[in-house]
């Protein structure tokens, strides 16, 4: 990280940045559905890296972007993120008391609550998404913007990738559909995230194209990091549970290749990552600083 003059003061600056454009855009916790706006409130503002919105108001201050009409996405985007992991920790599917170092909303609110309140913040992100028309009335970008983002969280997507995740739970995979499941599960609104940056900034074809690759090779990164940190690290520091992996039977980078090569293959996504990056005409060092210390993250 030698380069790049304090990261953790610049990335710190960065996640405020982002989690004042969260806070803007929750529902206030008023009128007869006041427990449900709790529920959404109680997850989203637990804490978390908010690295999907730092990815995506980084992409738009790439291009040179209006960082205004880029701020309902950003929220959007850490609500449609939410959203999935308050389904994840569900009794139904992975069962976790603990996220981010403290009770998961099922645990606090309830199952019940726990399912409503994930689905509403899913559509509570349309909701704010539609609000950059305030700004922009009829503006394409926007309205292709909100195609991105639609399609990486839906079936061809995010939520595509849980089913094949959830379906194939406890059984042998192939590095196929290990690879199917992670470049939806993980990479697409890591995608979504970028592109999205870059298409309101009004990036070209090709500089969209090329973003989203870079961040497709930047979501499996992580999510393979994300397997080496589950055997490596603690509870205290992951702020979850560790060995969830093997205890769960879960098939991962790391059962399929071993913790030598994972990282191996973590490096080398990085690096085509970064590469990518570089070959752009415009330059934006904190990004490809963010990159860096995804694949050297120890959290």
């Amino acid at each position: 990280m030698g380069h790049y003059v304090n990261f953790q003061d610049e990335l710190k600056k960065r996640t405020d940045e982002a989690e004042a454009a969260i806070r803007q855009y929750l529902p206030p916790e008023e009128g007869f559905a006041k427990t449900m706006a709790e529920a959404m409130n109680y997850s989203m503002c637990a804490g978390g890296k908010r690295l999907r919105p730092i990815l995506m108001l980084e992409t738009c201050r790439l291009f040179h972007g209006d960082e205004e009409l880029v701020r309902p996405f950003m929220a959007a985007m850490e609500m449609i993120h939410t959203h999935s992991l308050i389904h994840d920790d569900l009794p139904a599917i992975d069962n976790d008391d603990y996220r981010r170092g403290r009770l998961t909303t099922h645990k606090v609110y309830g199952e019940a609550m726990g399912v409503l309140s994930g689905v509403a913040l899913l559509n509570y992100a349309y909701e704010t998404m539609f609000r950059a028309f305030d700004m922009a009335p009829g503006d394409s970008r926007v309205i292709r913007a909100l195609r991105v983002m639609s399609e990486k969280t839906g079936i061809y997507g995010m939520l595509g990738g849980q089913s094949v995740d959830v379906e194939n739970d406890g059984k042998p995979l192939s590095r196929e559909m290990l690879d199917y499941i992670y470049e939806h599960k993980t990479s697409a609104l890591i995608e979504a995230s970028m592109m999205t940056g870059a298409i309101l900034a009004g990036a070209s074809e090709e500089e969209i194209a090329a973003i989203e690759k870079a961040a497709r090779n930047i979501g499996l990164a992580f999510q393979i990091q994300d397997d080496i940190l589950d055997v490596t690290s603690t509870s205290e520091e992951l702020g979850k549970p560790v060995h969830s992996d093997e205890k769960n039977h879960k098939v991962t980078y790391v059962t399929l290749f071993g913790i030598h090569k994972a990282a191996q293959q973590v490096e080398e996504l990085s690096r085509e990552a970064l590469g990518i990056l570089g070959s752009l005409n415009q330059k934006n060092e904190f990004l490809c600083a963010l990159t860096e210390e995804l694949i050297s993250r120890r959290k």
